[in-house]
C-alpha cells in the first residue's frame, strides 16, 4: 500500500500532469532518499531494473494502460500527510527535480555509481534491485557530494 501512497502524493503535487515513467523515476527517487535518510522503504516492494531505469512493477502493471498519457487517480490509497517522514521524503526530492523532464529523471537514475546501473542486464526481465543496493547508492550521493563541496 505505501507504494500506492506516494505515487498519489506524487501526482498530487504534479497536479495530475505525470505519466507513468517519470512517475516511477519519481518514485524511485523518493524511495532512495527515504530509505537513505530513514533507513526505511517508501516502496511497498523492491524495484527492478528496466531498460528506462528502475521500476515498480505492480504500479508499472496498474498503469502502463495509460501510456504516455497522465495517470489517473487509480490508486484506491490516501496521500502521505503533510509532516509524515514520507511526505518529507517525497518533499524533498519535489523540490529538487519535479520540474526534471522524464529524460533527466532516467538519466539521473542512470548513473554509473547507481543501484540501477549495477543491476541492469540488458534483455534480462525482472532484475531486482535490492534496498541494500538502494542505500548504499544513497550513501555514493551523499559522499560524492561531500567531496564536491571540499574542492
Amino acid at each position: 500500500m505505501s507504494t500506492l501512497r506516494a505515487a498519489k502524493t506524487i501526482c498530487d503535487l504534479k497536479q495530475w500532469r505525470v505519466s507513468n515513467l517519470p512517475l516511477q523515476k519519481l518514485l524511485y527517487l523518493s524511495h532512495l532518499f527515504h530509505l537513505g535518510t530513514t533507513g526505511l522503504p517508501l516502496a511497498s516492494r523492491e524495484f527492478e531494473a528496466w531498460d528506462l531505469g528502475p521500476v515498480e512493477p505492480d504500479l508499472y502493471r496498474k498503469l502502463k494502460a495509460y501510456g504516455s498519457k497522465d495517470v489517473p487517480d487509480i490508486f484506491g490509497a490516501e496521500p502521505y500527510d503533510t509532516g509524515s517522514p514520507e511526505r518529507a521524503s517525497i518533499d524533498k526530492v519535489m523540490h529538487d527535480v519535479g520540474q526534471a523532464s522524464p529524460g533527466r529523471l532516467v538519466a539521473i537514475t542512470h548513473w554509473d555509481g547507481g543501484a540501477w546501473a549495477l543491476h541492469y542486464r540488458p534483455n534480462v526481465p525482472g532484475v531486482r534491485i535490492p534496498n541494500a543496493a538502494v542505500t548504499e547508492e544513497y550513501q555514493r550521493i551523499v559522499q560524492r557530494a561531500a567531496e564536491r563541496q571540499q574542492h
